[in-house]
């Protein structure tokens, strides 16, 4: 009777201390799996970045710099097509800034590829490539069309990750070059949008099959209560010269002084002896006046 009551105890604080240490391990492993395991955002981004005198360099920065160089391959082309063959002085000079934006990044990112030790591409990628034969077939009106809505559609999508590398790199070569890119994209969107031509409603499309749906579904705005009065039509304000766009490009990589360059009391024009003397003259009659 004795023994059966031992191994009833024994058994008892057997399945008791099993419990426990199943429980333990439970608590355990979850912390060991996500803190040490391979495959996580942190241990990804550390594997994949180089150390440089500027600063970490993540595999996104070297991606961005690859892109910056890409754009330029294309778009600066582009650009001077659009000085050429746009029939509007909108398209004209949206092409301007194209050319004079990406001569600028172009120099930029070539001098930061060289201070990191990378590599650049060379020519165009094929959807890009695409793009420039879309752009060489087109004539006309169409062209002008096809030039703003497909630059503007690339130039949106590169702009969202301008702004990821900016906010998340440790690279200070890095951080400049997006400055100097945020800086040159907007101004390109803006110009192009300026041309009349871009179909905002294809963008809003392809942005919303581009992207994850949303986590929860929105309701729908509540309808009218009442029913809307009829439009009343405004007369729009006449336009005057100041009331027009005004573009300002990015500033060269260098500045450098012209050449031939004069001091500036120089280039200021000097009067000629007949007219000092003509000044002279006149000073003296009226001295003889008074």
């Amino acid at each position: 009777m004795r023994s059966i009551n031992s191994r009833r105890l024994f058994s008892g604080t057997g399945l008791i201390v099993t419990g426990l240490a199943a429980t333990l391990v439970a608590m355990i492993f979850p912390i060991w799996s996500y803190s040490d395991r391979s495959g996580t955002g942190v241990d990804t981004l550390n594997a994949q970045t180089l150390s440089t005198r500027y600063g970490p360099l993540s595999a996104l920065d070297r991606e961005f710099v690859t892109k910056v160089r890409l754009a330029g391959l294309w778009e600066l082309p582009a650009g001077q097509q659009a000085e050429e063959r746009g029939t509007t002085q909108a398209v004209k000079t949206a092409g301007q800034h194209l050319v004079e934006g990406h001569t600028f990044l172009d120099e930029r990112v070539r001098e930061v590829a060289s201070r990191l030790g990378l590599q650049l591409p060379n020519q165009p990628n094929e959807q890009q490539q695409a793009w420039l034969g879309t752009l060489s077939a087109a004539r006309g009106e169409e062209y002008d069309v096809q030039f703003a809505n497909i630059l503007r559609k690339a130039h949106g999508k590169v702009f969202g990750l301008v702004a990821q590398v900016r906010a998340s790199t440790r690279n200070s070569l890095v951080r400049g070059l997006a400055d100097d890119a945020n800086t040159t994209v907007l101004d390109h969107i803006t110009v192009l949008e300026a041309t009349g031509l871009v179909d905002f409603d294809a963008l809003a499309r392809d942005a919303a099959t581009a992207s994850p749906p949303p986590l929860t579904n929105s309701p729908a705005p509540p309808g009218p209560t009442n029913s809307p009065s009829p439009p009343v039509p405004v007369s729009p304000s006449p336009a005057s010269p100041s009331s027009s766009p005004t573009y300002t490009l990015p500033p060269p990589a260098t500045s450098r002084p012209p050449e031939n360059d004069e001091p500036k009391e120089s280039r200021e024009p000097k009067k000629s002896e007949s007219s000092k003397s003509g000044d002279n003259g006149g000073d003296k009659s009226e001295d003889k006046k008074s």
